[in-house]
């Protein structure tokens, strides 16, 4: 018997939340092995939109299912999960319910396979819908406080494309050969969903992929002028591309071999250059003292929900504090391989105040205040000097991740 069309993407979206919930992988970790056997870049596409979908959605989706059944699903019931890819597919990607019921239905066999039938028959029958804005884990939304409301409402949909430019001074140019908006000199955004290799300016290396709020930390750094700069955790590169873009003379250390290579092909396409080493930055010890570093520590990455929502159900107290300890451990060794008068920016892509607020103290050099001209407009720094950002900002021009920025500067 024939299966009906699109249904390898399902299976594949299904494999994605498997290995999210059940194995606590990341999507982009996932995708590969879920996608290995689908040829079709738009199929991949698919089977990623709907995991991210469900994903997003999980609370309100759960809350649906739950309304149409006598007696709740086990949380782990593949009819579960099977029903919430489904009503993902009808709400929020615009499926109609007869091809959704077509290409569902077959994931599941027997009793589940009926149910499932009856609860969606159910619900489109109700005309059900999904609110505004998702609904966050209640122990998500309780860690995230009186931002959280309003950080819900930033997540409702998948964040735009944003680019960042090699030479800022070509904004207008580029603004007009990609149709783009420009929230600064050297940014450019465009609607989601296009196909990065094939837009103008990709092959010859003007620009790359970065959201806004990932670009700021380079920014804080002004131009290099010849000096040296050392980017710890660099890799995959975005950061490295914009210092070395700056004029500094870039050390870029990362432990992953694997991003060390994204970073050095991301060097090639845009012809910039940097000095690459691959070494654990706690264990490393430098030859000479630098004039800037950059700590884009590893963290959590919750400011990334946008694009990566399997964070809002991976991500919880011990990962947090697992991660705030490498931060700080991170800091206390960077902090002394600066030069005297020498800058120290630190970035977390977390919305935990464990990897942000917290790690303050941890510096023993004084702060060096982010002005109101170093950012762009609908952003100001905290009164403290620093910089955080969230979902739920510039949500009108298309939002932006959720960041932790501080930057110091070390006596003469």
């Amino acid at each position: 018997m024939a299966q009906p069309q699109g249904i390898h993407a399902r299976r594949a979206a299904l494999r994605l939340l498997d290995a999210v919930f059940r194995r606590g992988e990341t999507l982009d970790i996932a995708f590969a092995g879920a996608t290995k056997d689908l040829r079709k870049f738009e199929d991949k596409a698919l089977a990623r939109a709907i995991a991210s979908e469900v994903l997003r959605w999980l609370v309100d989706l759960d809350a649906l299912i739950d309304s149409a059944t006598k007696q709740p699903l086990p949380h782990d019931a593949k009819a579960r999960m099977v029903l919430r890819m489904m009503l993902a597919q009808w709400l929020r990607l615009g499926t109609p319910p007869h091809a959704v019921v077509a290409t569902g239905l077959d994931l599941l066999a027997g009793g589940p396979r009926r149910l499932a039938h009856g609860v969606f028959s159910t619900l489109t029958k109700r005309e059900a819908a999904l609110p505004a804005a998702p609904t966050l884990p209640a122990e998500v939304a309780a860690r995230w406080g009186e931002r959280a409301e309003a950080i819900a409402a930033g997540l409702a949909e998948p964040p735009p494309l944003d680019l960042t430019l090699r030479d800022p001074s070509e904004t207008e140019h580029w603004q007009v050969q990609l149709a783009a908006d420009s929230l600064m000199p050297g940014h450019l955004r465009l609607p989601r969903g296009a196909s990065v290799e094939t837009l103008p300016g990709f092959a010859e290396g003007a620009w790359w992929v970065q959201d806004l709020a990932a670009a700021l930390p380079a920014r804080l750094l002004g131009q290099g002028e010849g000096r040296h700069v050392l980017d710890l955790c660099a890799a995959p590169g975005g950061k490295t591309l914009q210092l070395a873009a700056q004029g500094w003379q870039v050390t870029a250390l990362d432990i992953s071999k694997r991003r060390l290579d994204l970073l050095k092909a991301n060097l090639k396409r845009t012809g910039l250059k940097a000095h690459t080493v691959r070494a654990d930055a706690l264990k490393w010890e430098p030859k000479h003292q630098y004039d800037a570093i950059l700590l884009d520590a590893p963290c959590t990455a919750t400011g990334t929900a946008r694009r990566h929502p399997d964070v809002l159900h991976r991500i919880g107290a011990r990962q947090i504090e697992e991660m705030a300890e490498l931060q700080t451990a991170l800091l206390q060794q960077a902090q002394g391989w600066l030069k005297p008068g020498g800058t120290l920016v630190y970035a977390t892509c977390s919305l935990e105040r464990e990897e942000g607020e917290d790690q303050v103290g941890a510096v023993t050099i004084p702060m060096l205040p982010v002005g109101p001209d170093e950012l762009p407009a609908g952003l100001a720094a905290t009164a403290e000097g620093w910089i955080r950002t969230d979902p739920g900002m510039l949500v009108d021009a298309g939002g932006l991740d959720g960041f932790f920025i501080a930057r110091w500067r070390r006596g003469a």
